[in-house]
């Protein structure tokens, strides 16, 4: 970036503080704040160990010092300002979740469009969500667009707040389906006696009521509905795709499944004998790895963790850091609904270093090698990707 754009650049944000108010997070006197500044050179330098009462007013102090990224942390202290984390004196942390889009299995960052990445992200986030809303019951949740490449979520119930990295890696461990080793892992045992039975008989029940139980239960079905739809020469064939499971196994899941549907739906793993709990392992092993949500574990787990300001820009994409009310989350457009307003009305000129196609505001952009006149929020985008520079008016 050279010394035209970086002071373009810091010139607009400037401007798109002094016009935005933002929102500070909640407890913001007690938490730490950062920024890295539009500096010269190649790198970055984050200055931090900052206090609200070292910034002051927070508009202020960003249309003043108009920094490239803003951030705080997810720790509250006693005292935010102190130079070493043990000085602060951390008293708890909010749980903060990241997905990014160039992180994701499946996403290459190299050949697919910046827009499907952040579609397959969100898919992800809504995975994330329903482990948080549906497993955890957390009500005090905040979504966040990160301005770049993916989603934040903030969780601010009271009683995880206070928890330690361990405890905190447990839940990143869950909501990515590390740990189950077996099906047996998510099953509850049940005693049968009675029924001309000569000794008492154990039934492994499949955990259907929630959690991963609930996920691999509902691939059962799933497939016991379909399967019970064909005849049984196409249900056979249908099962026998499964690893491990042969003519005789198929078979016997077929009748089980068309002849004994409702203790399949009621998660009886005992349904089919030895064969309804393999095809329970070969689903579960499905249904992590389809139904998992790949979280970046490090931001999870680390209780001092700095995190992206909502409302403030990102430096790399000249985005906004979003906050999305949940009812809203569907139809968020980051690609629309980040862009922010003090860059849409205008037009300027910059010098690409390549061909590309960009895809914002509602329109895509054909950009040309060398000189382009653009809206700003397209050139903006690419100045801080570092994909063209500000040209000479």
């Amino acid at each position: 970036m050279n010394d035209r754009t970086r002071e373009y650049l810091r010139g607009r944000f400037g401007d798109h503080y002094r016009r935005t108010e933002l929102t500070p997070p909640p407890a913001f006197e007690e938490r730490e704040w950062g920024y890295i500044p539009f500096t010269s050179g190649s790198g970055t330098t984050m200055v931090r160990h900052n206090s609200h009462l070292d910034l002051g007013d927070l508009g202020t102090f960003l249309s003043r010092e108009r920094p490239r990224h803003v951030y705080f942390s997810a720790g509250r202290y006693a005292d935010p300002g102190a130079r070493s984390m043990d000085e602060k004196g951390w008293q708890e942390s909010d749980l903060v979740f990241d997905l990014d889009a160039d992180h994701l299995p499946g996403v290459d960052p190299d050949g697919d469009a910046y827009a499907d990445m952040l579609a397959t992200c969100k898919e992800a986030l809504f995975r994330l969500l329903s482990f948080l809303e549906d497993d955890f019951g957390f009500e005090d949740l905040t979504v966040v667009f990160s301005g770049g490449r993916g989603y934040h979520v903030h969780v601010r119930d009271e009683n995880v707040r206070r928890l330690g990295r361990e405890q905190r890696r447990e839940i990143v461990d869950y909501v990515r389906g590390l740990g189950i080793d077996h099906v047996d892992d998510l099953t509850r045992v049940e005693t049968v006696s009675g029924l001309g039975l000569k000794n008492p008989v154990e039934k492994r029940i499949l955990r259907a009521d929630g959690g991963w139980g609930r996920r691999v239960h509902a691939r059962i079905v799933a497939l016991a509905d379909e399967v019970r739809a064909l005849d049984e020469e196409e249900g056979v064939a249908r099962l026998r795709e499964f690893d491990g499971i042969g003519e005789k196994g198929a078979a016997t899941l077929y009748a089980a499944m068309t002849d004994n549907y409702d203790e399949i739906a009621a998660g009886n793993l005992e349904a089919a004998g030895q064969y309804t709990r393999t095809l329970a392992d070969l689903l579960a092993e499905r249904a992590i790895e389809a139904e998992n949500a790949p979280i970046d574990e490090p931001v999870t787990t680390d209780i001092n963790r700095l995190i992206r300001l909502p409302g403030s820009l990102h430096g790399g994409s000249g985005l906004a850091v979003t906050r999305i009310a949940r009812d809203e989350l569907r139809d968020f457009d980051p690609l629309v609904d980040a862009v922010p307003e003090t860059f849409r009305d205008h037009e300027i000129r910059i010098d690409a270093d390549g061909s590309r196609t960009v895809r914002l505001n509602g329109e895509t952009h054909n950009i040309t090698d060398g000189n382009n006149t653009v809206r700003e929020c397209v050139g903006v985008f690419l100045m801080a990707r570092g994909d063209a520079e500000k040209a000479a008016e």
